[in-house]
């Protein structure tokens, strides 16, 4: 057994439900074990045998990385003990292989460490290295939402405010504000790195450093800087981020503020393809009814959709977790490390499969478009500089929303000239509603 009793007990204690560590923090807390034995072995604080036989093992791990070998729950006591455990047998396991005598979890691959220091620096890398993903996937997303914003800048139809007939707009205009939407996450997201590069690593128990030398606690972010290429750094204070997570709770959030975004574009796509209005047309996936032959459903917005609504139940659940730490240490990491992790993994392949399959083969339905175009509203709005607000108001009324009969009240009821009444009911009316 690749593993030892501490996960064996983990097992034991925590059969919750089939959900696991996600794989990106255990490959993350490898690779921390890995620069922690080179630290250990430049300073010779270990021996070199011993250290050089940790770090093979850590990169058979990772080269062969098998979640088989990692079975924790998500969700366990103690701030993610068992998991860190799981990792420190499983390494002494291969470690003692390549040595040759036994390599102890705790004395030897362990040294100078405690998960109070192992774990949150994991988490970091890890969550770096998604949100770099996560960026670019929401950078290409953008960038298709701006092709469609300049191929249909001159596709007129009507825009809407509350579901009613407002003013008209280009369906490129609306496009290009999904894009600035998601212009504003893509920046959010990229800046959020920032925030997550200062670690406790070194830190041990409290962030006080206790039982580690302080050549270790510097030499191993060198060594983790070189490995993961992020710009990581030793904490001013290490005391802080080993009793706070309020950074991963920000980081949800701009998380949150993605899924509001990409739920609010998905929502309108639903409703602008569907047959009131018909303005747009989705790349038909699969069928949409077992009884109604034909029907085709809007399957990657709703998908999406549904996306959104996790990340921030997540982000609630994130929110809750940070805030009930207690003194030098919060006890529900595992949670933050599952959700966050989990909400970075849903995002890059939603954003990634809403742009290749929704919004790259989207085209839009210019008769659907035109077919509104003649709503009596904005004759209404267009009569303002002539006859002002409650005037034409009165007029709208009278005339039942009938373009004709409004045309009759104003040559009667006002003094509006004929090229006048003519401007305002002109087709050609609609380009001043660019803006």
């Amino acid at each position: 057994m690749i593993y030892g009793i501490e996960t064996t007990q983990a097992l034991h204690n925590f059969p919750v439900n089939g959900q696991k560590v996600p794989e990106t923090l255990i490959q993350a807390m490898l690779t921390v074990k890995k620069c922690a034995a080179k630290s250990l072995n430049s300073t010779k604080e270990i021996k070199a045998e011993t250290a050089s036989a940790i770090i093979k093992a850590c990169d058979h791990l990772l080269v062969n990385f098998d979640m088989e070998l990692f079975p924790t729950n998500a969700f366990q006591g103690g701030a993610g003990t068992s998991t860190h455990m799981n990792v420190n047998e499983a390494i002494a396991c291969y470690a003692s292989q390549y040595a040759g005598y036994t390599i102890d979890p705790l004395d030897d691959v362990n040294k100078y460490q405690s998960t109070n220091d192992v774990y949150p620096t994991a988490l970091r890398i890890s969550s770096i290295q998604w949100i770099r993903r996560l960026s670019d996937e929401v950078s290409k997303l953008q960038e298709a939402l701006q092709k469609k914003e300049l191929e249909w800048d001159t596709i007129y139809k009507m825009g809407r405010t509350e579901l009613m007939d407002a003013q008209i707009i280009t369906l490129g205009q609306e496009f290009g504000a999904y894009a600035q939407a998601i212009a504003r996450d893509r920046w959010r997201i990229y800046k959020v790195e920032e925030r997550l590069r200062q670690i406790n690593l070194g830190g041990t128990a409290v962030g006080t450093g206790s039982t580690a030398s302080r050549k270790y606690s510097f030499r191993v972010i060198e060594y983790l800087r070189e490995e993961t290429g992020i710009g990581l750094s030793r904490a001013e204070y290490p005391i802080d981020l080993t009793q706070n997570n309020d950074v991963f709770v920000e980081v949800s959030g701009l998380l949150k503020s993605l899924s509001v975004n990409l739920m609010k574009i998905s929502n309108d796509l639903r409703l602008m393809a569907s047959a009131p209005y018909h303005e747009i047309i989705l790349k038909p996936l699969q069928k949409g009814s077992t009884i109604m032959p034909g029907k085709i459903n809007p399957v990657i917005p709703e998908m999406t959709t549904q996306v959104a609504m996790e990340v921030m139940a997540y982000d609630s659940a994130i929110s809750f977790a940070a805030a009930s730490g207690n003194l030098e240490l919060n006890a529900f990491l595992p949670l933050i490390a599952y959700n966050l992790l989990t909400s970075l993994e849903m995002l890059c392949n939603t954003v990634s499969i809403f742009r290749t399959k929704c919004i790259e083969p989207l085209k839009a339905c210019k008769d659907g478009c035109e077919r509104h175009l003649d709503s009596i509203v904005i004759y209404g709005t267009a009569l303002l500089p002539y006859i002002g607000y409650e005037k034409a108001s009165e007029l709208m009324a009278k005339s039942h929303y009938q373009k004709d009969r409004l045309k009759d009240l104003l040559i009667t009821e006002t003094d509006m000239k004929k090229e006048e009444i003519e401007s305002v009911f002109s087709t050609s009316h609609s380009s001043t509603y660019r803006n």
